[in-house]
């Protein structure tokens, strides 16, 4: 199901991911899963994946999953209950997806516990906000927007919207991680930016934190004073959680004074739980759709992916009256590095190769995989002389060494091109045009190989 570069993302990834034959005896499942259940690996794979379902999922499974699965190819947020190795009963909701060209179903396993203790809260939070009827449509509508949410933006400024109307705050900023371990606002407004961070002592904050102007003077005296400046009378610093991973913060600032009592917090923390899911949903979900159109061992586009855009490209070309390129790539005596270094300085030497392909095409140009040791590249807006100037590039890359542990490999491409031009050719399908590239690429072969051949058809 993964490739080197990506198992370990594979294995501890936030959600439990599995892979099952077509027929759905599990075929791999990573870490997070083994860890959520208590089976061991041994005991998983080669049985039915229903074998881990209660009775009432299990036959919620069989008739409906499995019969909507072939027919739809994708299936999201389906509720089951997984029963444990203990016997205990873990709530689940799973994405399902069919790869037909690999024969596998990939499942994507979220738990639902959370989302219980959510409903649970939601419940305390209606009961207690029996004085405040505005907040209790708040906590009835933040699934409707979240639920539509899309990408980290939409969750952020969705949520902060939300909060801004929900806590009558003057406004609210949602801050999150990026890569380097920095808060950027993605939604909403920090009316004390430039002045002050009100993260930099209360982001790592395990709970609702409170502050005032008072309470700010005697540990955060430029925070004090900031508030001051901004005539704010108080913020408030919430944290995103997923589990204990830290996700981002919320930052509600309030003009006025007012009491912070535990409706208060309650609703604070409600809605908190119910934006972290969502980020971690859209987040799995993203991941997920780039697997599924790209090639898990190099990371390029996969055939699918390749196909598609290859069709765009033409739609383009005939929109603009411009020339295509298309480029097919074998790599040279790929078999005999196999059988010298071993299958897996193969895949390393595929995934350099990859990298360099990629370097050797401009930023806009699509690389691909199309299986084995072949690669496409799909150049829009190209003549034969750019095309020409892209392959000697792309040659002069690839014959550069490749180091591995025990030394260097010398690889080398053959390449064959299909040029395609709208003003004097009548438009070919995707398929026409990679057949004429891979056939231009054996001529190449037949003359040496390490070699850019041309094949042009006849107008």
């Amino acid at each position: 199901m993964t490739g080197p570069s990506e198992d370990a993302w594979f294995q501890r990834a936030p959600c439990g991911l599995v892979a099952t034959s077509t027929e759905g005896v599990i075929l791999e499942a990573n870490e997070t899963l083994l860890e959520w259940t208590g089976f061991r690996r041994a005991q998983l794979e080669g049985r039915p994946f229903t074998s881990l379902l209660d009775p009432g999922s299990r036959l919620f499974h069989e008739t409906r999953v499995a019969q909507a699965l072939p027919l739809q190819g994708a299936l999201n947020e389906v509720a089951l209950t997984m029963v444990c190795a203990d016997d205990t009963r873990l709530p689940v909701l799973i994405n399902s997806t069919r790869d037909t060209t690999a024969g596998v179903d990939r499942i994507a396993v979220f738990n639902a516990s959370g989302r219980i203790q959510y409903e649970r809260d939601l419940l305390h939070a209606r009961r207690a906000a029996e004085s405040s009827e505005a907040q209790v449509r708040v906590l009835q509508e933040v699934s409707r927007a979240f639920g539509v949410s899309a990408s980290d933006e939409d969750v952020a400024q969705s949520f902060a919207e939300v909060a801004r109307t929900a806590f009558a705050a003057r406004e609210a900023g949602v801050l999150l991680l990026d890569d380097d371990g920095e808060l950027l606002l993605v939604g909403g407004t920090n009316p004390l930016a430039g002045l002050v961070s009100p993260i930099v002592s209360l982001r790592n904050s395990p709970d609702v934190v409170v502050v005032d102007e008072e309470s700010a003077a005697a540990q955060f005296p430029e925070l004090a004073g900031a508030l001051r400046t901004t005539r704010l009378a108080a913020l408030s610093v919430m944290p995103l959680l997923d589990n204990h991973r830290r996700l981002g913060i919320l930052v509600c600032f309030f003009g006025r004074s007012r009491q912070f009592d535990d409706q208060f917090f309650d609703l604070q923390k409600a809605l908190g739980r119910q934006a972290s899911q969502t980020l971690v949903r859209v987040r799995l979900q993203r991941q997920l759709a780039f697997l599924a159109l790209h090639d898990q061992l190099t990371g390029v586009a996969n055939r699918q992916l390749l196909e598609q855009s290859l069709e765009d490209a033409l739609d383009a070309a005939f929109a603009h009256d411009a020339p295509l390129a298309v480029l097919f790539l074998d790599v040279d005596e790929f078999k005999s590095i196999n059988d010298r270094f071993g299958h897996a300085v193969g895949d390393a030497v595929l995934v350099e190769l990859a990298v360099r392909l990629s370097a050797g095409v401009r930023s806009d140009d699509v690389v691909g995989r199309i299986g084995g040791d072949e690669f496409v590249a799909i150049c829009a807006n190209t003549d034969r002389a750019a095309a020409t100037t892209i392959a000697e590039r792309i040659l002069r890359l690839t014959n550069e060494p490749i180091m591995i542990d025990d030394g260097t490999v010398a690889a080398s491409v053959s390449v064959g091109i299909s040029m395609f031009d709208p003003r004097s050719q009548s438009r070919p399908s995707p398929e026409q045009l990679l057949v004429r590239a891979d056939r231009a690429m054996y001529e190449s072969k037949g003359a040496g190989k390490n070699r850019a051949t041309f094949e042009t058809p006849a107008s």
